[in-house]
C-alpha cells in the first residue's frame, strides 16, 4: 500500500492527495505537522519537505514526480497525455508552473512583507495571462482533466488565503477553478485546514 506523508496545509501535498483520490485506489495518508516534522521525514527526503510517498522499497519526494509515478502505476484515469509530444508539453507546463507560480508561493509562506507583495503581483499577472485559455476550453489541455489541472488547483484554492485578488479579465480562470473544485476527488482530498482557507 502507498503511504503519503502530507502536510495538512501544504499545496504540494494537496496535489498528491488529489491524484490519489482521482485514481480511487487504496492508500494511507499520514498527516505531518509542518512546524514540527517527525525526524523520519529528513531521513526519507534530504530536503526535509513533504510530500513524501512510500511504497515498499520506493521513496519519492517532489509532488510532480510523485504524481507522475502514481499516474504510470495506476493508469486509469490517465492524467498525463498518452501522446509523447503532448506529454512533453505537459511536463514543460508543469515546470513553468513551478517557476512562474509556485516559487512565489514559497515566498508568500516564508518571506517578508515586501517580498510577499511582489510575489502576489507576479502570481496575479501570470494567472491573468492564462485566463483567456478558459473562454475556449474546459480544462488546461482542452476537454480532458489532466495533471496540469491537478498541479494548479491548490494555488487557485488558496487565492483568498494568500490575499491574491484577480482582476475582472481573470473571470474565465475563476469559473475554471470552480469546475475543478466541484470534482469529487478534489473535495475528498481537502483537509479541515484547507477547507477553512476559503470563506
Amino acid at each position: 500500500m502507498m503511504i503519503l506523508y502530507s502536510g495538512t496545509s501544504c499545496p504540494f501535498s494537496h496535489r498528491c492527495r488529489i491524484v490519489l483520490h482521482e485514481k480511487g485506489m487504496d492508500f494511507e495518508i499520514r498527516d505531518v505537522d509542518l512546524h514540527e516534522k517527525p525526524s523520519e521525514i529528513a531521513v526519507m527526503n534530504p530536503y526535509g519537505k513533504v510530500p513524501v510517498l512510500v511504497e515498499r522499497d520506493l521513496v519519492l519526494y517532489e509532488s510532480n514526480i510523485i504524481n507522475e509515478y502514481i499516474d504510470e502505476r495506476f493508469p486509469h484515469p490517465q492524467l498525463m497525455p498518452a501522446d509523447p509530444v503532448m506529454r512533453a508539453r505537459a511536463r514543460l507546463f508543469l515546470f513553468n508552473f513551478e517557476q512562474d507560480l509556485f516559487a512565489h508561493v514559497n515566498v508568500l509562506e516564508h518571506g517578508n512583507q515586501k517580498s510577499a507583495e511582489k510575489s502576489r503581483q507576479i502570481i496575479r499577472d501570470n494567472l491573468t495571462q492564462i485566463a483567456p485559455i478558459f473562454t475556449k476550453q474546459k480544462y488546461m489541455l482542452g476537454e480532458e482533466y489532466s495533471m496540469l489541472d491537478v498541479a494548479i488547483a491548490p494555488l487557485l484554492w488558496r487565492l483568498d488565503h494568500y490575499d491574491i485578488k484577480l482582476p475582472k479579465q481573470a473571470a474565465p480562470l475563476l469559473k475554471y477553478a470552480e469546475r475543478i473544485f466541484s470534482r469529487p476527488a478534489f473535495i475528498e482530498a481537502l483537509t479541515p485546514v484547507e477547507k477553512a482557507m476559503r470563506k
